[in-house]
């Protein structure tokens, strides 16, 4: 990785302050997240909750906030690596005269709320919670080095500047606050001796083989460490929550299973533990377009990638969110009053339900990439996919059972009817495009799950009257697209009466509207594999043939990508989907992440990071492979997700 040098539209690269965006590593407490460049700069993170303003924002301007540790004059490390298991992040550093080791956590420790009820949590209390504090931890194992450490919030997405004052008894204490409402306040301990300089709070020393320190950042009156043995304690328990948490699940013994275990835990860091949320990605703005205007706020709970993101979770044994997300699902469908409202395409990550964009145009934006937005108006589109994406999340996770929870069932009742009455309709589709409603085909096929989940849902709950109602209008419904939404040559169109291929109707195949051997299911996989690639990677769509409101090109969005292995799997095509999977794995950031995009000339990952999209992708890809070749010897593919 040459450092520095990002794409451009044209598809070459220029050198920039901004750190390529796989450059960082992603940390979660599942109540708060942050973003750390390689030279061990905090540049991205929102108290207290992942969507609260930023208090440090160097990502996306470079003045906007920033919390580096490490050693004086060095940003390149030796080596950066997560321990195994969890998330914490370890950075070795190489100087002139020795070596240090820094451990970076968002910590978690023994649930604290035993004297009062938490005010935020509506979820059942588990074992572990957030502390509410970023941890980092310094040893030098060999000879001698100058560390320093800078610690400066720009409070408000930098539009509010931090006042440091003293709160120690002598320097091993600071506290930042900011006269804007609504601030957090910021408590700076260590073992250091911190120097307050405007904005900054800073400390420098000399540390020589065996010296040990601890910095910790903390916004709660939670006790914060003042000793290392303290500090170390904490990380140790930080490891010891997330490696029980991933204990749970199941990962098969392969050479891919550290690709399946840091999704996972990519996936379970993007949750928002007190309400069951899901956010899409840890960032707004990231750019997926070099320095262009597709840039967005993905800090929020999409319904269709929190349902689509627990398949993955399914997959690996890893279930147990799902039950807090359908009691999130429970909290935004019904009023204060326990009365129904309908669903909404996003929420916020505590439920709520207005989402307003705006920009901000003071700050520079990722790269130059202009505008900067917070908040997102998609919230209020109709996007017809939504239903489906529910019913079939619910489908698999009461299978198993064959019952479904009687508080569930009046909410699915609820999904079926809307889609009943609203498939016939246009839509914005999948992609969320600015441009027109169209009759999008895989909203139609969308609609057509929800009702065929609904079917097999009506039947194990007792209620066959609505079982063959709504048998009967999935197959209207099933007519309806094979009459419209298929071409001369028998290939699945983006919307009815258009020649333009979209990537979403790979998931006609993954989500059983027709069987895998159907011509049709075929010609469209391949016609993608094949016509809308660049350099071998998917396109959601040509933006040339799609108004999707926007000016500019974007990158191969990279869960298309992986729905595409899975589908080649299923049409029977494993050599090709095994070989674009090893490829796709090989564009995995040096800490196995993924943004929303990959610039397809240049490798380099586009669009907010880690994405949840992606991650789930990968799962269902790489086991859709496992499956298959494991299968073989016994000469029957099993998919990842059986008998939809």
């Amino acid at each position: 990785m040459s450092g520095g040098y990002l794409p451009t539209p044209a598809g070459t690269t220029h050198k920039s302050v901004f750190p390529p965006i796989d450059d960082y590593a992603f940390l979660s407490d599942c109540e708060t997240t942050c973003l750390i460049a390689r030279n061990g700069s905090v540049e991205w993170m929102c108290v207290p909750r992942p969507d609260s303003p930023s208090i440090f924002g160097a990502m996306l301007d470079r003045s906007a906030g920033h919390f580096r540790i490490g050693p004086y004059g060095r940003n390149v490390p030796a080596a950066r690596r997560y321990l195994p298991g969890g998330l914490i992040v370890e950075t070795t550093w190489q100087t002139e005269t020795g070596w240090l080791i820094v451990r970076d956590a968002l910590v978690l420790g023994p649930w604290h709320n035993n004297s009062s009820r938490s005010r935020s949590h509506r979820r059942t209390p588990m074992d572990w919670d957030a502390e509410h504090m970023l941890l980092r931890t310094v040893k030098c194992v060999n000879g001698v080095v100058e560390l320093e450490m800078s610690c400066e919030p720009a409070f408000d997405y930098h539009r509010g500047g931090a006042d440091w004052q003293y709160s120690g008894e002598v320097y091993e204490q600071a506290t930042a606050s900011c006269e804007i409402d609504g601030c957090p306040t910021l408590t700076l301990s260590t073992n250091l001796r911190i120097g307050l300089e405007g904005r900054e709070a800073r400390a420098r020393t000399r540390m020589k083989e065996g010296d040990e320190v601890f910095v910790a950042l903390s916004w709660s009156d939670l006790p914060a460490p003042s000793t290392f043995e303290e500090a170390a304690e904490k990380m140790w328990a930080t490891t010891e929550s997330w490696r029980q948490w991933i204990t749970l699940g199941r990962f098969p013994d392969h050479p891919w299973r550290g690709y399946l275990q840091r999704s996972a835990l990519t996936l379970k860091g993007l949750t928002y533990a007190p309400t069951g949320a899901l956010m899409a990605a840890a960032t707004t703005s990231l750019p997926e377009t070099p320095r262009g205007e597709r840039n967005w706020d993905y800090r929020y709970t999409w319904v269709r990638d929190s349902t689509f993101a627990l398949w993955g979770l399914y997959t690996l044994g890893l279930d147990r969110e799902a039950d807090d997300f359908f009691a999130f699902l429970h909290d935004v469908t019904t009023d204060a009053d326990g009365k129904p409202v309908p669903l909404q395409v996003l929420y916020g990550i505590g439920g709520e339900r207005e989402i307003t964009e705006s920009e901000l145009p003071h700050m520079s934006g990722y790269d130059g990439a202009q505008p900067v937005r917070v908040g997102n108006d998609a919230y209020n589109q109709d996007q017809h996919d939504i239903w489906g994406t529910i019913l079939d999340s619910v489908y698999l996770h009461v299978k198993s059972r064959q019952q479904v929870p009687e508080t569930l069932w009046p909410m699915l009742e609820r999904q079926v009817q809307a889609a009943i009455e609203n498939w016939r309709n246009p839509d914005r589709g999948i992609w969320e495009v600015r441009g027109e409603p169209k009759h999008f085909t895989s909203s139609k096929i969308m609609c057509w799950v929800a009702l065929d989940r609904g079917t097999k849902l009506a039947e194990w709950h007792g209620e066959y009257d609505y079982a063959k109602k709504w048998h009967d209008i999935a197959e209207e419904i099933r007519a309806d697209i094979l009459d419209n939404g298929v071409n001369s040559e028998g290939v699945f169109t983006q919307s009815y009466g258009s020649d333009t291929l979209d990537a979403s109707l790979l998931l006609a195949v993954l989500l059983r509207f027709l069987p895998p051997t159907d011509h049709r299911i075929r010609a469209t996989v391949l016609a993608i594999a094949d016509d809308l690639t660049e350099n071998g990677l998917v396109l959601r769509y040509r933006t040339d043939t799609t108004d999707d409101g926007l000016a500019g090109e974007e990158g191969s969005f990279t869960i298309c990508s992986f729905w595409l292995v899975s589908a080649l799997v299923e049409i029977g095509e494993l050599a090709r989907a095994r070989q674009l999977c090893e490829r796709l794995l090989g564009y995995a950031s040096p800490l196995k992440l993924y943004a929303e995009e990959i610039d397809s000339h240049t490798g380099r990952h586009l669009g907010n990071f880690p994405q949840a999209f992606t991650h789930l992708a990968l799962i269902n890809a790489v086991m859709h492979i496992i499956r298959a070749e494991e299968s073989h010897n016994v000469g029957q593919f099993h998919p990842a997700h059986p008998s939809r």
